[in-house]
Order: structure tokens, then C-alpha cells, then sequence
């Protein structure tokens, strides 16, 4: 084959390769632009109700003595011992509560897997905005664990009880019932909470 030639089947080669890779690109636009308003808002709500779970929900099961979910600390084992929610058990993402641990995955994931699959696995850490829960949730979802997110952190549990739970609560239900020290994940020792509307149960249970 001749130089010429040779040179011709680049360029031809070349110019076909570029040419996928714009029908490819134009392709996957296309159809993320197919999308409707209705359609992202839809995808949104399913996203948010499959992670996130309502923690008066969660403290509801707690008081009767539901045990069909398994709820992680994610916060250090310092910061744990000194206080952490009722009936959590801890799998440090902090090594210490100014250090994270996010690169210790092995640990992390075989933690994660020794929990099994039987029961929901709920998990919590800092605040609302902290990014560790969405981090450690993130790294278990690519090793094909899936958990789900408590709607508040450590913080809003312990210090912002009435952002929460409903008003005419407030005065009624207390915090120190449903937080404990130690090393242990401790067990609930309240008052069973009485029945209500919101107490019966249900896909949209509150």
C-alpha cells in the first residue's frame, strides 16, 4: 500500500471514529433531554422515600419494641461511648471525631456485610447536611450493600428533639429515653408509646 493510501485509511479511520463518538454524545443528550419536569420530580421522591427514613418513624419502632431494622452509628467509638442513639450499634467511618476513616473500605465493608441481609440496615452520623452517611452509603452501594439514611444526624437526635417530633409531643416524650453511653448499643426503657393515627402503620406511616 502506498503512502498516499495509507494516509487516506487514517484520515477515513479517524473521521468515522469522530463521528461516533458525536452520535454517541448527541444520543445520550437526547435522550436525558426526553426527560419531563414530571418525570425528574418523580425520580427525585422515589430517590429521597428508598434512602431516607423518617426518625419519628424510627423512634416509633423503638418504643414498641420493633427489632426489623438494624441501626449503625457512623460517628467515632469516642464520640459513640459518650452518647449515641438507643439500641445503635457503631462502625466507625471517624477514627477519631476530627479524623475520618474513609479509606479504611476493607473494615468498613466487611463490618457492613457480617450484619447479613435480614434485617434493614439504617444508618446515621454527625448532622442532617454531614456528608459521611452519603459517603459510607455511597462506597457499600458499589460493594453491593445498600443501606438506608437516617433523615437527621446525632446532633438534631440529641439537641434539636422538637425539630422532629410533632408538637404536642414535646413536653410528653423525652430525649434522655431514647439516647445511651457506653460501649453497648443499650436497649429502650420508656414508656410504650399510646397508639394514635400516626402510630398505626403503613407505607406513609409518619
Amino acid at each position: 500500500m502506498k503512502n498516499t493510501e495509507i494516509g487516506k485509511f487514517f484520515v477515513v479511520a479517524l473521521f468515522a471514529a469522530v463521528v461516533a463518538s458525536l452520535i454517541s454524545i448527541c444520543a445520550v443528550n437526547f435522550f436525558a433531554a426526553e426527560k419531563t419536569q414530571d418525570e425528574l420530580i418523580a425520580e427525585y421522591y422515589a430517590a429521597e422515600t428508598a434512602v431516607l427514613v423518617s426518625p419519628h418513624h424510627l423512634r416509633k419502632e423503638m418504643t414498641k419494641g420493633y427489632q426489623d431494622f438494624i441501626l449503625v452509628d457512623l460517628r467515632s467509638q469516642e464520640e459513640y461511648e459518650r452518647e449515641h442513639v438507643v439500641g445503635a450499634i457503631n462502625i466507625p467511618a471517624y477514627a477519631t471525631p476530627d479524623k475520618s476513616a474513609y479509606g479504611d473500605v476493607e473494615r468498613i465493608v466487611n463490618a457492613f456485610e457480617e450484619l447479613g441481609d435480614e434485617k434493614e440496615i439504617v444508618v446515621y452520623c454527625y448532622s442532617m447536611p454531614c456528608m459521611t452517611g452519603r459517603k459510607i452509603g455511597n462506597m457499600l452501594a458499589e460493594h453491593d450493600i445498600y443501606v438506608r439514611e437516617l433523615g437527621v444526624g446525632w446532633n438534631e437526635w440529641r439537641y434539636f428533639w422538637t425539630l422532629w417530633n410533632h408538637e404536642h409531643e414535646w413536653e410528653t416524650v423525652k430525649v434522655e429515653d431514647y439516647v445511651v453511653s457506653g460501649s453497648e448499643p443499650g436497649v429502650y426503657e420508656g414508656a410504650e408509646l399510646t397508639p394514635t393515627a400516626c402510630t398505626a402503620g403503613g407505607e406513609f406511616d409518619c
